[in-house]
């Protein structure tokens, strides 16, 4: 096909489109259905696995697992995007991380104890498909859209992704909520696995189709312009260190994003170990509600909070979400009943679409005069990466040792309390 020239409606929205596609991997098998059925997989007094020759705690082999994919990402993204600037084939890193992830959704159908290391190459799979794939999605949007239509069609992608997410849960919790036995839910979780992989891999093809391939350069690709993209991250925090408000609110957001991320990523974990259900179909309906909640919910919070930061300033807004989230985790730690959880969630929602949101905007405020914005983002990118790396193991391991996921949420309250504190360090103006 001819190609289309950058701005064009059909390019924007083809792009757009691949929210469409990849979203259902975070809904479904990041925050609902894969939790809800790892859990189910261990009896009720026998929370442990072997692997890696050592005997974990369930939710704390997870989570092991999910902080060393971001490790993997945080370092090969930043190699992998320059090189595929430099030789112009971004299309094609982007649709080897869509097919990794797609397959390794699919081949979640048959993850089990037995099969542990395959179960999680699986798992892996999936999430870092996600992750890298985005990597590369995301580096399109200055090709083919010019800054004022940005926003924009960045709000469509998020629409299109959680229309078609959302759409996707309903079906496999109907498809889960039909069947009478715990097996027969079992099996419909597995198919559900399968649903998303093909979702993903089938919807981003008319994506694939219409964005180009990336501007050739004709050159080959040199130990150079492998590690370029980690040179740029280098000269980035050279800069840093002359700009004393981007770079202690770059530190302030490292510090309380780590506590953001890592509950996000535990919340299914913690609701289906924690709370008492009564039984598995109430627990697996309330944990897929509760998902739910926090989807709907988030949407309002970052219309909220994007209106307090309007009024009272970026930074005492951040503070005061700051303050919701360590209460949060206090609470957390004496909640029981599901209608304390479903409280719970939603106060999640409430500040967690409104913190990712202005979280990034701040930072986008506070960058220099500069051309480079990309390097800037990709380091930031990075930073939230390695947060979620640390605050991850830091929650597993408390986990592991203490046999209790409240003790390790509720360590997540000194993250946030010195994020705020960092956040009040921050200077209103910009100094040098």
């Amino acid at each position: 096909m001819n190609k289309l020239e950058k701005g064009s409606k059909k390019l924007l929205n083809a792009w757009a489109f691949y929210d469409w596609a990849n979203s259902v991997y975070t809904l479904t098998i990041a925050s609902s259905i894969f939790p809800i059925f790892y859990s189910a997989l261990f009896l009720s007094e026998i929370k442990t696995v072997h692997a890696f020759s050592m005997d974990f705690k369930s939710t704390a082999l997870i989570t092991y697992v999910t902080a060393f994919t971001f490790l993997v990402v945080t370092f090969t993204s930043p190699i992998l995007s320059g090189i595929a600037d430099y030789v112009g084939n971004k299309k094609n890193f982007m649709k080897f991380f869509c097919y990794l992830g797609g397959f390794g959704c699919i081949g979640l159908y048959w993850f089990s104890l037995e099969n542990i290391h395959l179960s999680l190459l699986f798992y892996f799979m999936g999430l870092i498909g996600y992750w890298g794939s985005l990597v590369f999605y995301n580096s399109y949007l200055p090709d083919i859209a010019y800054p004022e239509q940005q926003d924009s069609i960045s709000a469509k992608g998020f629409s299109f992704g959680y229309i078609g997410s959302v759409l996707l849960l309903i079906i496999n919790l109907a498809m889960v909520m039909t069947q009478d036995t715990g097996e027969e839910k079992m099996q419909m979780m597995r198919y559900s696995f399968i649903t998303v992989g093909l979702w993903w891999v089938l919807f981003s093809q008319y994506t694939f189709y219409i964005l180009p391939k990336g501007v050739s350069s004709g050159h080959k690709v040199t130990k150079d312009v492998v590690f370029n993209g980690l040179k740029e991250l280098r000269i980035v925090w050279s800069e840093l260190k002359e700009n004393l408000r981007l770079k202690r609110y770059l530190v302030a957001f490292f510090v309380f994003s780590m506590a953001v991320q890592t509950i996000m990523l535990v919340a299914v974990y913690f609701g289906e170990e924690e709370i008492a259900w009564g039984t598995d179909s109430d627990k697996t309906t309330g944990l897929i509600v509760s998902i739910l909640v926090i989807q709907l919910v988030a949407i309002l919070g970052a219309f909220l909070t994007s209106k307090a930061s309007s009024k009272f300033g970026n930074i005492k807004t951040l503070i005061v979400v700051n303050v919701i989230w360590m209460g949060l985790c206090f609470y957390a730690y004496f909640m029981e009943t599901p209608f304390q959880f479903y409280l719970a969630a939603g106060f999640v929602g409430l500040v967690m679409g409104g913190i990712q949101a202005l979280a990034r905007s701040t930072y986008s405020k506070f960058l220099p005069e500069t051309e480079d914005t990309t390097s800037y983002f990709s380091f930031f990118d990075v930073a939230e990466k390695i947060g979620i790396v640390i605050g991850m193991v830091i929650f597993a391991t408390i986990d592991q040792i203490t046999g209790s996921m409240r003790n390790a949420i509720l360590f997540l309250f000194v993250f946030f309390l010195i994020g705020i504190i960092l956040l009040l360090r921050v200077p209103k103006e910009e100094v040098n």
